[in-house]
């Protein structure tokens, strides 16, 4: 009876221990394999594409990097009233973090020389989204992913990218049926000044978006990080037959656009030029969706 006892007892000593090893969640960042034993909860981002993306999944973080330039240059998905700004991405205050008692730090490429200083006040995600040497777009939908597994919002992400998806077939239709199924080349640029551009070539979240539209690059770049190349305004007039689209906030617009060069640029002769309304371009798995659709309005302003 006694050893009956025992054996029951042994029994439900390992299916308690396998439930507990099956309970741990398991998810790979940049560094390898990392565990939590339940989903955190109280989240701060460091990076502006992390923050967008557990927005989208449901899940307002407690603390994120420059709130006032995530309003002004990523815009969407809007920023919930109520979250910490932890000061700037580079550099964000120790003392607010230590104050908000996080249980899970993300962080991009550029924190990880703070790894140190963040892994003793909570545990840490870093994902190295960005980089000359792997497929952009397949490794930030690979890290929203795993961002999803770790706090327990993996069905919600496959949903959203299954909605991403619909949407973005959607869009090509729009863009198709307004340029009656022959829609020009398109560049895409961010204007800095009135003599510099970013241009936004291969491997970039921009070119993906227009992947998806159905749209080639009219000013094609090489493989970079970013997906960009700094060029000479000059250098857009290479843009003859197609469409030139620039990202906005662009506070030196009238500062360029009132000069001659700027004039005599074959898009601005034959009007096919229009701006987009800001938009991160570094962002997460469902930028591509907010791209694809601020691109898409800017040529739908386009006369064909």
């Amino acid at each position: 009876m006694l050893l009956n006892r025992f054996k029951v007892l042994l029994i439900v000593l390992l299916c308690c221990l396998s439930l507990s090893v099956r309970a741990e969640i398991q998810v790979n960042d940049s560094r390898g394999t990392q565990r939590f034993e339940t989903p955190p909860k109280r989240v701060v981002a460091l990076n502006w594409g992390a923050a967008e993306e557990l927005i989208e999944l449901g899940v307002t973080p407690v603390g994120v990097a420059d709130i006032r330039g995530y309003r002004d240059w990523v815009v969407r998905p809007a920023m919930p009233e109520g979250v910490t700004d932890v000061g700037r991405r580079d550099e964000p205050s120790l003392e607010l973090l230590i104050s908000l008692e996080p249980d899970l730090i993300i962080i991009g490429s550029q924190q990880k020389g703070l790894l140190e200083k963040l892994e003793p006040i909570a545990p840490v995600l870093y994902f190295d989204n960005f980089r000359a040497d792997h497929n952009n777009s397949a490794a930030v939908e690979a890290s929203f992913i795993a961002l999803a597994q770790a706090l327990g919002k993996h069905s919600e992400a496959q949903s959203r990218l299954r909605q991403r998806d619909r949407r973005l077939s959607e869009l090509a239709q729009e863009v198709q049926a307004h340029f009656h199924g022959k829609p020009p080349e398109v560049a895409v640029v961010r204007l800095g000044n009135a003599t510099h551009a970013r241009v936004y070539g291969a491997n970039s979240m921009v070119e993906a978006a227009l992947n998806s539209l159905g749209l080639e690059n009219a000013l094609p770049q090489p493989v970079t990080t970013w997906g960009q190349v700094q060029k000479k305004v000059t250098d857009l007039a290479a843009v003859e037959k197609g469409a030139l689209l620039y990202i906005e906030p662009f506070p030196k617009r009238e500062q360029l656009f009132s000069t001659p060069l700027w004039q005599f640029m074959p898009f601005v002769q034959n009007d096919r030029i229009a701006a987009v309304r800001p938009v991160w371009t570094y962002g997460g798995a469902l930028s591509i969706q907010h791209l694809a659709e601020a691109i898409t309005e800017a040529l739908l302003e386009i006369q064909t």
